[in-house]
């Protein structure tokens, strides 16, 4: 049982994982690399000046693996809540997983949230908090599920980033702050040369 599962492998499913493990989460995530970053070309991504988006999301994935996310490249059939609130039940065509927290990351397919009994907007969106929680406790929704039409990468990051210091600040009992200093850069620059 992981404490989260990310259901999409794209920059907001990614970002999200990457907040949770960086953060001493367990995290998984489940994602069938079929993003359409891969017909992307980021210019107006923060930071990056010009990148290809498969390459983006080769950077994107090294950097998730780096801090232990487990990645499954499997397609997820459908999610249900646990009972008595006891997390969230994944299932894949094979095997189930469970974790207490799960985050949405689909892209604008909203057909897991629908299954899990999401509220939806009028805009047949994903209906979320400022947090980006959904109608249902623990369960999150990202990028372009909860937009009708902004759909920019760095939008994505963006939520999925908003969704995980959500989680971390339920685990945390107070409000968590995700904020790194040159020395953290070190220690994680040297720990990934390690593993290698």
């Amino acid at each position: 049982m992981s404490d989260v599962i990310v259901v999409g492998g794209g920059p907001a499913g990614l970002s999200a994982a990457l907040f949770a493990a960086k953060n001493g989460l367990e995290t998984t995530v489940f994602d069938t690399d079929g993003t359409w970053m891969h017909s992307a070309h980021l210019f107006n991504y923060l930071g990056i000046g010009s990148v290809d988006g498969t390459a983006f999301m080769e950077n994107a994935r090294a950097q998730a693996d780096a801090y232990g996310v487990e990645r499954h490249d499997a397609e997820v059939t459908d999610v249900s809540a646990g009972g008595d609130g006891d997390g969230f039940v994944v299932s894949t065509g094979d095997d189930e997983f469970g974790a207490r927290y799960l985050i949405l990351a689909t892209g604008a397919n909203r057909d897991l949230a629908e299954a899990l009994g999401c509220d939806f907007t009028d805009e047949d969106v994903v209906e979320v908090d400022v947090t980006m929680e959904t109608s249902v406790e623990n369960a999150y929704a990202t990028g372009a599920m909860v937009r009708a039409e902004e759909w920019q990468a760095v939008i994505s990051a963006g939520d999925g980033a908003a969704a995980a210091l959500n989680v971390l600040t339920k685990e945390k009992g107070e409000h968590f702050h995700d904020f790194d200093t040159p020395d953290d850069a070190v220690a994680a620059a040297q720990a990934t040369m390690d593993d290698e």
